[in-house]
């Protein structure tokens, strides 16, 4: 039984660490593998972004448009695929059709700020649809079909107290 004093690693299994800096003999002497002076040859040096004093590629490149902190995001579904959700029975034509029930059909991932209805496709069922937000053409094809689409206002976003 091997004692816990005579425990050792195997031959060859632990390699020993070069010692950097410990005279120029060494192989790693003087510099200790980083080359000559100056600021990366310190500890702690990170210069990320930084290309000798030509302009950063990242203030180089064109910045363009406006990207609002508070957009609104809108989860979008189209005609054509509550058509699809209706022909493989995801989906009840003659029931109430709102956000909740389009996300347990697996129409959409996540209702985000809201659904919002296209036009893109055709819907032949009649479908009385309740979602934050509808294009024009899209609530045309849908009346044409003989449904409904009820368009609420998207939930106010929660102001800080002051």
């Amino acid at each position: 039984m091997t004692r816990l004093n005579e425990l050792a690693d195997n031959p060859g299994a632990a390699k020993k660490l070069m010692r950097v800096g410990r005279g120029v003999g060494s192989g790693k002497g003087k510099t200790g593998g980083r080359g000559v002076k100056g600021q990366k040859s310190r500890r702690g040096v990170s210069i990320n972004g930084f290309e000798g004093g030509q302009m950063p590629i990242h203030m180089r490149a064109p910045k363009r448009g406006f990207n609002p902190p508070n957009a609104s995001h809108y989860a979008w579904v189209n005609l054509g695929r509550l058509q699809k959700a209706i022909d493989s029975k995801k989906l009840n034509a003659n029931a109430a059709v709102d956000e909740a029930a389009l996300v347990a059909a697996g129409i959409v991932r996540r209702t985000r700020d809201g659904v919002r209805l296209l036009a893109k496709g055709q819907l032949k069922a009649k479908l009385n649809i309740t979602v934050t937000g509808a294009s024009a053409a899209a609530i045309a094809a849908v009346e044409k079909a003989g449904g409904s689409v009820t368009v609420t206002k998207p939930a106010p976003a929660a102001e800080p107290a002051a």
